[in-house]
């Protein structure tokens, strides 16, 4: 005998409210227990400059050099043949004067060879202070130090 005919078997199912209250807790628990850390900002102290202009402005030393290689020692014209030989000039240019500053004007077209060769120049004359002009919005070119 089957008493049971008529009564259908239920499907177990899983309920998720109470999942969800769980993980509520978790939640509230973890934020609770965080430690939350400000970012701090670096303090600086920057030095303030105290010293008088200087009387005299060392002597520069000009060298433009154009965008077809062509190379001008202060407004005067002068061949590139190798780095010793433009060093003297330099080093004659630099006469008298122990702090002279080369200051260079390169176009934007020419090469970075040039550049490097009057580079390489300066160190061979013993002139440890190098500029290079840069020109202003405006237009005219100034000394970038």
């Amino acid at each position: 005998m089957n008493f049971r005919r008529g009564l259908r078997r239920e499907e177990p199912e899983i309920n998720l409210i109470p999942l969800i209250d769980v993980l509520l807790v978790v939640l509230i628990f973890l934020m609770v227990t965080t430690t939350f850390s400000k970012f701090t900002e670096l303090q600086v102290n920057l030095p303030s400059a105290g010293a008088a202009a200087p009387d005299q402005r060392p002597r520069e030393i000009v060298v433009a050099i154009s965008g077809d290689g062509r190379y001008q020692l202060d407004d005067r014209a002068l061949r590139f043949d190798s780095p010793d030989a433009f060093a003297r000039e330099l080093k004659r240019a630099a006469e008298g004067s122990e702090e002279a500053t080369l200051v260079i004007h390169a176009d934007a077209g020419a090469t970075h060879q040039s550049v490097v060769n009057v580079l390489e120049s300066a160190r061979l004359a013993g002139l440890a202070r190098v500029t290079f002009a840069a020109q202003a919005p405006g237009g005219a070119a100034k000394a970038a130090r």
